[in-house]
C-alpha cells in the first residue's frame, strides 16, 4: 500500500484518543485490528493478542488514572520495509491529568506526559502487529517517585520536530534511510577498532543534533552532549553492542522524506560487562535491547533523534523489578487518588 493510504487506516483510531472517548476507542480498535492480532508492549504488560487486551489492560487503566487523556502524534510515517511488510511507525505522547494511580506511580494532580513510539503493521487495511514501548520511567519521574540511579542527560517533555512536519511526512526516503544504516554501521567498527573516530560522528552527525533518549538516560544537545550523557557510559556497560551479530533479530525500516524511523522486538544483543550505564553493575550477562528510533535528516545530516528502550524489560533481563522497588518507595508516600473541585465554590 502507498504510504498515505496506510496512514488513513490510522485516521479514526487518533481522532478518537486525541479526547480519548472509551466506547469509540474500544470499537475502533476492534475494527482496525486483526482478532488475534500481536500485539508487543513495554514491560509489563508483555505480548498480547487482539485488541480487546490491549485496551484493557494498557489504555483503560491509562485513561482510568488520567480521566482527560489525549494521545497527541508529533511524527507518523508510513512505508514498505525492504522485506515487503507494510508498517506505521508514530510518535507522541500522552497527556492528561494524573488523578489516579498508574502502575503504582503516585498521582501528581497536573497535567502529565509521558512519550510514545508505536508501531503497526498492516495487511490488507488491518493491523496484524504492534509494537509500542511507552517511557513509563518518564511518569515516574515526573511524579519524583524513579526509584533507580539519577539520568545523566536532561529530562523534559519531548518535543514534536523543530521543522514542524512531523504528521504531514511525505516523499522519497531512500536517501535518508542510507545515510542512517552507514552512520550504524560506522558506529559498530568501535571498539573493535579502538580508535573513536572510526565512527566518524562528525559526517552523519548535525552539531547541534537534539537526541532524544528515553527516561532513565535522558536528551543531551550536541555530539559533545551525545558523547557524555549517553554513548560513553553506553559504550563502557556495554563494549560488545551489535546490531545483529547472530543474524537472528528482525529490525523494521520505513524511511520517508526527510526521516527514518525502526522498530525491532529485540533488535540489539549486548553483554553488561563494564560499569557506567545507568549505574548498573557489571553483571556479565547477556541481554536483549527493543529500541524503536526516529531520525530526522536536514541538508544531509542527522538534526534530530527520538530514542525510546524498553529500560524496565532490560531491568528485568538482569533480576531487577522497578516496578516492584517503586512499591517500597511508596510505602512512605500518600498514594491515593486525588479529588479537585472546579474551583467555583472557593470564587464565590
Amino acid at each position: 500500500m502507498m504510504a498515505d493510504q496506510l496512514k488513513k487506516l490510522l485516521i479514526e483510531y487518533q481522532e478518537a484518543t486525541a479526547s480519548f472517548n472509551k466506547i469509540k476507542v474500544e470499537n475502533i480498535l476492534s475494527k482496525l485490528f486483526l482478532k488475534n492480532a500481536k500485539i508487543h508492549v513495554c514491560h509489563p504488560f508483555g505480548t498480547l493478542k487482539g485488541s480487546e487486551t490491549l485496551f484493557e489492560n494498557c489504555l483503560l487503566p491509562l485513561h482510568q488514572s488520567m480521566p482527560d487523556l489525549e494521545r497527541r502524534d508529533m511524527i507518523v510515517m508510513a512505508g514498505t520495509t525492504p522485506e515487503g511488510k507494510d508498517w506505521i511507525g508514530t510518535m507522541g505522547n500522552y497527556m492528561g491529568t494524573f488523578l489516579s494511580p498508574f502502575l503504582d506511580i503516585p498521582p501528581t494532580g497536573h497535567l502529565a506526559h509521558m512519550r510514545y513510539h508505536e508501531y503497526f503493521q498492516i495487511e490488507n487495511g488491518k493491523v496484524t502487529e504492534m509494537q509500542a514501548i511507552w517511557d513509563i520511567p518518564e511518569l515516574m519521574m515526573l511524579a519524583k517517585a524513579w526509584p533507580m540511579a539519577p539520568q545523566l542527560g536532561a529530562y523534559l517533555c519531548t518535543p514534536s520536530p523543530m521543522s514542524g512536519d512531523g504528521i504531514s511526512v511525505t516523499g522519497d526516503g531512500s536517501k535518508s534511510l542510507e545515510l542512517v544504516i552507514k552512520m550504524l554501521t560506522e558506529l559498530c567498527k568501535y571498539p573493535e577498532n579502538p580508535d573513536p573516530r572510526i565512527m566518524n560522528l562528525e559526517h552523519y552527525w548535525h552539531p547541534q543534533v537534539n537526541w532524544y533518549g528515553p527516561a532513565g538516560i535522558g536528551t543531551s544537545r550536541g555530539l559533545t552532549g551525545f558523547r557524555h550523557w549517553h554513548q560513553i557510559p553506553f559504550l563502557k556497560g556495554m563494549p560488545d553492542r551489535k546490531l545483529d551479530e547472530a543474524g537472528n533479530l528482525m529490525s523494521h525500516w520505513i524511511a520517508e522524506g526527510n526521516y527514518v524511523c525502526e522498530t525491532g522486538w529485540p533488535n540489539m544483543s549486548l553483554t553488561l560487562s563494564g560499569d557506567g550505564w545507568m549505574g548498573i553493575a557489571p553483571a556479565n550477562k547477556k541481554v536483549l535491547l527493543r529500541s524503536l528510533d526516529f531520525w530526522r535528516i536536514e541538508n544531509g545530516l542527522i538534526r534530530e533523534n527520538w530514542v525510546l528502550v524498553d529500560l524496565l524489560d532490560l531491568y528485568a533481563q538482569i533480576g531487577v523489578n522497578v516496578l516492584d522497588r517503586l512499591k517500597e518507595f511508596n510505602k512512605a508516600r500518600n498514594t491515593g487518588n486525588i479529588n479537585l473541585s472546579n474551583g467555583m465554590e472557593i470564587l464565590k
